[in-house]
């Protein structure tokens, strides 16, 4: 990175000797785990793959000191100025297997599908798969190891986003700015939202309190805004489920203690259901 970066800039590079193709994205509280360095940098690198050198390797760009849904609108914000095809996050806690950057890479040549997630489990015990089907009812369960599951709620630890479709959200998405590290405004657009509300309802005569993250707002929100169908997708947009998650990326999530999960086996079930399965067959 340039030291005479323009106040107000997110970033400053030489843009002039590189491929737009990804932008990397690491959300971070500034403290990671060695696994997690290992486990980011040990990735496999496809054949012919456009690396891109900003202040972190392969086109990362990793804002510290924000919110969660506002250092994901940082890195959107600039896969969108830098005229990127594709956006990757990785958080700062989840931890992608080494072929993870070789299977998304038949992705994104492919083209077909918009949106791809590896799968991880939540950060508790018992650990549950982050895969949603419905508002309500809990994770979705009926898969096996392998599967590659149509859903219509994910989490961005480890996701792969085509920047088309933050393009066709820019008109409907507000804009506003935060200030850097050393007080410089950014402008930024509000693709990403953490839900927080409290409102009194007239009808009820009751207080009510809505609170969410921002990971499945923008999946409820990219679907009842059709812009999966707007940025070029009409068939993945027309279905009920419309982003998939590759089980076959299974990321441990890490904290800051070096627990890995799912920590007790949880992930056995789907183990012996595949099991099962193939013995059936």
């Amino acid at each position: 990175m340039r030291k005479d970066k323009p106040a107000g800039a997110i970033i400053h590079a030489d843009k002039s000797a590189y491929r737009h193709r990804l932008m990397l994205g690491i959300p971070t509280t500034g403290v990671v785990r060695f696994e997690w360095v290992m486990a980011r940098y040990n990735q496999t690198i496809p054949c012919n793959w456009s690396q891109v050198d900003m202040p972190f390797f392969y086109a990362s760009w990793s804002p510290i000191g924000y919110q969660v849904a506002d250092a994901r609108n940082v890195v959107a914000t600039q896969a969108i100025k830098d005229n990127f095809e594709w956006l990757l996050f990785i958080d700062h806690d989840t931890m992608p297997p080494p072929n993870t950057l070789i299977a998304l890479n038949n992705y994104m040549i492919k083209r077909d599908i918009p949106v791809v997630c590896g799968l991880y489990f939540t950060k508790s015990v018992p650990a549950d798969p982050l895969i949603y089907r419905g508002l309500g009812n809990g994770s979705f369960r009926d898969w096996k190891w392998g599967d590659k599951v149509w859903v219509d709620g994910i989490p961005m630890g480890c996701t792969l986003i085509h920047v088309e479709i933050l393009k066709s959200m820019i008109n409907d998405c507000e804009k506003y700015k935060v200030r850097d590290l050393n007080g410089n405004e950014i402008n930024l657009i509000r693709f990403f939202i953490t839900p927080a509300e409290s409102k009194f309802n007239e009808e009820t005569g009751a207080w009510e309190n809505t609170t969410g993250t921002e990971d499945l707002n923008w999946c409820h929100r990219v679907i009842k805004g059709g812009y999966l169908k707007k940025a070029g997708w009409p068939k993945i947009g027309a279905k009920k489920y419309p982003f998939l998650i590759d089980t076959n990326l299974f990321c441990k999530h890490i904290d800051l203690d070096g627990v890995q999960y799912p920590s007790r086996g949880e992930e056995g079930e789907f183990a012996r259901k595949a099991k099962k399965i193939i013995k059936e067959k």
